[in-house]
């Protein structure tokens, strides 16, 4: 014969949040350690975190504080709170939140946090269960934790949230330094991401700056919008028909990339001093992109001009 498993109320298993709950897993602090696969041992209630005090505080297997927060309930702000405040009093690693209902914003909190930050975050639910007759039991259900994918995806989040603090930073510089020479981008924001750019007379057509890490260019962008692939060729083939014109009055020899298995061409000339990841190097990697978009600007607005589209 097999039972079936029934809910029992929390509050008939553990009237008392504190008294009962946080002294029974004091008392049975194995049971978190089954479904945390963790070591923890001497769990105490009550320590001291400034003037507040913390449900438990227990050790992992090599002495480190690991804080436990109790909630009978649904999650909420308070305690969230509560639980990143005493992992910072107490100088902390590893928190540990059990709830009787996770609500789906502190699921998704903990995921970011588990991602944002060196602190390992366990979020569980707890409810009661009997089979038939038998005493009520707890059930503990993992429902988010620390992962090396999250570290990973942490870890992502932050390297792209440093470049576009840097880009933006040298797209700043770029701009103020390019409108004491021309206004060929003098409306024109400083972004996050790789390029910025400025129309270049005809719909479609872009002069754009880009950056990367270790390198510059400028370009000629050509790209009309969807279903333009043979618009944007046939663009590209009447400049491609004046190259040597266009080198020449550029003052050397620019790539001309059909890009055939794209929808878009461009025509561009690589600055090869540096990127955004070369500080030292911004007044002289700057210098060199502002007069090439000049020169870039001034080779194809005659033949830009001359387009029937």
């Amino acid at each position: 014969m097999i039972g079936k498993i029934q809910r029992v109320p929390l509050r008939e298993v553990w009237k008392h949040e504190a008294l009962d709950f946080t002294k029974w897993l004091e008392d049975n602090i194995d049971v978190l350690n089954e479904v945390l696969d963790l070591s923890l041992s001497n769990a105490e209630r009550e320590q001291s975190a400034g003037d507040f005090t913390v449900d438990l505080v227990a050790e992992d297997e090599a002495g480190n504080p690991v804080v436990i927060e109790n909630q009978l309930e649904k999650s909420d702000h308070s305690h969230l709170g509560k639980l990143i405040t005493y992992l910072s009093a107490i100088g902390a690693k590893t928190a540990i939140w059990i709830v009787a209902d996770p609500r789906p914003e502190h699921v998704g909190a903990i995921s970011w946090l588990n991602e944002s930050s060196s602190v390992a975050f366990y979020l569980l639910k707890i409810e009661g269960i009997r089979i038939g007759e038998s005493p009520a039991a707890p059930l503990l259900t993992l429902i988010v934790g620390p992962s090396e994918e999250s570290r990973g995806v942490g870890e992502t989040k932050k390297e792209l949230a440093g470049r576009y603090i840097f880009r933006h930073r040298f797209w700043t510089t770029l701009l103020d330094e390019a409108k004491k020479k021309t206004n060929l981008h003098s409306s024109i924001s400083p972004g996050h991401y790789s390029w910025v750019g400025a129309g270049a007379g005809k719909r479609g057509l872009g002069l754009n700056y880009v950056i990367r890490k270790h390198e510059g260019n400028v370009e000629l962008y050509i790209d009309r919008g969807k279903d333009s692939d043979e618009e944007n060729k046939s663009i590209f083939d009447k400049l491609f028909s004046s190259q040597q014109q266009i080198d020449a009055a550029f003052g050397e020899p620019l790539e001309w990339q059909r890009l055939d298995s794209k929808r878009a061409c461009r025509i561009r000339r690589k600055i090869g001093i540096g990127g955004y990841l070369d500080e030292t190097k911004w007044p002289e990697i700057i210098t060199a992109m502002v007069d090439a978009m000049m020169r870039l600007e001034k080779a194809l607005r005659p033949h830009i001009s001359k387009l029937q589209i």
